[in-house]
């Protein structure tokens, strides 16, 4: 049993208050103070940050503000801005700053915008273009030009001429993509823009998507018209066609735009494109089931490519490794990251694609590679060397020697560096404390605390929060899984309370981390004050405890993961102080899907499930996301019919909550839909949730506050009531419990 438990001080006279789904949900009371992601200058002493529809800049060592960046209410020429200040970037000499502004959301990691350029030294602010919206304006290296994506076409502007140049002509809506992604590579491979300029700003290499074969996917949206909205995209389900990939290099020079040879197989993946230097460009090419991967150098003028590395992997090759690719400055050398000893670690190859050596090493996983400091040869990177609960940060030469702890304390640790590695911020929380944020120097000598969130920790005592407590366990299988749980306040071991349990489970995932949890914190806190213990425990497939834990569900997902939450509940119902007549479960998106199998599958163990957004059967989701672990349905009808929902309907015996949004781009509701008529055509009785022109995420307004009303109120009357609370312990009461400690208890609870 692994116990990892904070102390709370509890003082006499405290008056305890009761946390409410209005509190969290509506007054947003609950939210911890949090310090955005820096962004340093080149002089590795100063950051800058946008405050006030400002652009300040501040000293790292001291937090003193040193000078206003930019402040469009005294931009002379400023009258055209949009006013707001949504984002903005530097220039690489620091001269310009890309400003953009009146920003909207298309998916997850797209959206439009206006950009402006501000010239610090003459202090104008320019329009970038002014026939409509652009996307991802970027500075070419240099800063003299612009590139960016409108209506599907590649544009590049001239600053000092101010001309405006078409790179490409056939951009059209639902057919063809220049210099941004479509749907499923921004969902599934966490990329929006498709363009990137070489070193020497002579060339920019962008993707081409074809898409007029992908079949098209459409959303019915209302908003009090006549007639209902409807939004129709390309979306490439299971076994369907993909769009047609292509990767061009234009020279500004001749005008002229080559295609890398990418060989004659279409029918691939391109999940990245990197410049190597300025006269060599990395192109991933992956297949289609995504196991093979070759980084293939292109001549930017020929467009004629040879491999630097090929890998090949049993199972699939994971994505967390895509962007863990940098090129040394030497030209002779690169960083890249596998799994190929079972681990994800850091490797150097020469340009030869020869493995130099093994940088890092163990049977514990690299999380993040945060980069490498060329002049001291040194690597920084985040680890799950401790424990596959928490994770620390560390250094370690390029030689493999030397490794260094820079934040090592218990729970949670992450960095940001400045650009010379002589600061850097470490963000540091565990599931029972909110994040501080304090600044370090290059020798790891703390120079001050940014946040410590002391709000946040009162509000924790103000509440009378119950310590996540960690456990562990052996299921039948002889797999140890790890958990946390929340136990009710007022706990008492000769109670049987409700058990409910909070999951997500997907490839690679984790929830059972010693990391501060965000909003669902404190509704699992005021779950556990009306009396539920709250738990949660992470199946085989999630991430953290290497390759062969996370992909033996390879093939069939749903599977095992099933298997060990069914064994989870049974582990947990088995406990003194549970009801194992009432255990519920819940989960959104993936853990929808899994809570759906479980109450399914898990019919004598479960009396309640809420499913949020699940997939019901694999053939209704994305490509790249179900064929990386399903394949297609042709080749694995088994693994699909063995683990989809929509097929164990008929052996719903508990209460079934399915909730959707009627706009998710991602997670159709269409799998909802044909969940219910499963259920429907079972004569299976349940109850459903829907929330018109909501996402995936199912936010805005008072959807969130409506959403928890109704999964609270479901709970309280499905598992809750009919309990055993006041009845005596599985374990009778031992006769030494004499009456002098019951009434010292109860007086406590008074």
């Amino acid at each position: 049993m692994i116990a990892l438990a904070a102390i709370f001080i509890w003082a006499p006279g405290f008056t305890q208050q009761d946390i409410t789904l209005e509190a969290i949900w509506k007054n947003y009371e609950f939210i911890p103070r949090s310090v955005p992601g820096f962004n340093f200058l080149k002089d590795g002493k100063h950051y800058t940050r946008l405050e006030g529809n400002k652009i300040q800049q501040y000293d790292f060592t001291t937090g003193a503000l040193v000078t206003t960046l930019f402040d469009p209410a005294v931009i002379e020429g400023a009258e055209d801005f949009g006013g707001n200040v949504d984002e903005y970037t530097f220039s690489d000499d620091e001269q310009k700053i890309l400003i953009e502004t009146e920003k909207e959301s298309i998916y997850r990691r797209s959206s439009k915008a206006n950009f402006y350029v501000y010239d610090r030294k003459s202090r104008s602010l320019t329009p970038v273009f002014g026939g409509g919206k652009q996307m991802y304006a970027t500075f070419n290296p240099q800063a003299d030009k612009v590139a960016f994506v409108h209506d599907n076409n590649l544009y590049l502007k001239n600053l000092g001429s101010g001309e405006v140049a078409q790179v490409t002509t056939d951009g059209e809506y639902n057919k063809v993509i220049n210099g941004a992604t479509d749907w499923v590579y921004e969902e599934e491979l966490s990329f929006a823009k498709a363009f990137f300029w070489s070193p020497d700003g002579q060339n920019i290499a962008y993707y081409r998507f074809d898409e007029s074969g992908v079949r098209e996917f459409t959303m019915t949206e209302y908003y009090d018209e006549r007639y209902p909205e409807y939004v129709t995209f390309k979306y490439p389900k299971v076994g369907e066609a993909n769009s047609k990939v292509d990767i061009y290099v234009y020279n500004l020079g001749s005008g002229e735009a080559v295609k890398a040879d990418l060989g004659k197989e279409e029918d691939i993946y391109i999940p990245r494109v990197k410049w190597a230097n300025e006269k060599q460009l990395c192109v991933y090419r992956l297949n289609r089931h995504q196991n093979e991967l070759e980084l293939l150098l292109a001549d930017p003028l020929s467009g004629k490519t040879s491999r630097l590395l090929y890998e090949k992997n049993k199972y699939y090759i994971s994505e967390e490794l895509y962007d863990d690719l940098v090129f040394l400055r030497d030209g002779k050398h690169f960083i890249w990251a596998s799994e190929k000893d079972g681990w994800k670690h850091l490797y150097l190859y020469d340009m030869k694609g020869r493995e130099v050596r093994q940088v890092t090493k163990g049977q514990w996983e690299v999380d993040a590679f945060y980069g490498i400091d060329e002049k001291n040869r040194r690597i920084y990177y985040q680890a799950a060397e401790k424990s596959p609960l928490e994770r620390q940060v560390y250094s370690i030469g390029l030689d493999g020697k030397d490794k260094q702890v820079l934040a090592g304390a218990s729970g949670w640790n992450s960095a940001q560096f400045s650009g010379t590695y002589d600061y850097y911020v470490v963000t540091h929380s565990t599931a029972n404390s909110p994040a501080t944020y304090t600044v370090y120097d290059r020798r790891g000598k703390p120079l001050r605390v940014i946040e410590e969130n002391l709000q946040m920790k009162e509000k924790m005592q103000t509440y009378e929060v119950q310590p996540v407590e960690f456990f562990s366990f052996t299921t039948s299988d002889g797999v140890e899984l790890n958990g946390w749980m929340i136990k009710p306040r007022d706990f008492k071991e000769n109670r049987q309370y409700p058990v409910f349990m909070t999951q997500y489970g997907g490839p690679g995932s984790q929830e059972v981390v010693d990391h501060w949890m965000g909003f669902d914190y404190w509704w699992y806190q005021m779950l556990a004050q009306q009396g539920y213990l709250v738990a949660c425990v992470d199946n085989r497939g999630t991430g953290g405890r290497g390759e062969e834990f996370k992909k033996m569900t390879y093939m069939q997902l749903g599977h095992y993961e099933t298997i060990d939450q069914i064994e989870a509940a049974k582990y947990l119902g088995k406990q003194k102080y549970t009801d194992a007549s009432r255990v519920g479960i819940f989960g959104w998106s993936y853990g929808g899907y899994m809570s759906s199998l479980c109450i399914l599958k898990g019919n004598d163990v479960f009396k309640a499930a809420i499913a949020v957004a699940p997939v019901t059967n694999w053939k209704w989701y994305d490509t790249i996301y179900t064929e990386r672990f399903m394949r297609t349905y042709e080749e694995n009808e088994d693994g699909y019919r063995d683990n989809s929902p929509v097929y164990f309907a008929d052996r719903l015996k508990g209460n079934y909550l399915l909730i959707h949004g009627m706009g998710d781009d991602n997670v159709h509701f269409q799998n909802t839909a044909e969940m219910a008529n499963a259920l429907i055509a079972a004569n299976k009785q349940y109850e459903t949730y829907f929330y018109p022109n909501r996402n995936h995420g199912i936010y805005g307004g008072n959807t969130r506050l409506h959403l928890y009303t109704k999964m609270t109120e479901f709970l309280e009357e499905k598992l809750k009531k009919g309990g055993k609370e006041n009845q005596p312990a599985k374990k009778q009461i031992m006769k030494t419990d004499k009456p002098e400690k019951l009434i010292r208890e109860r007086q406590l609870k008074e």
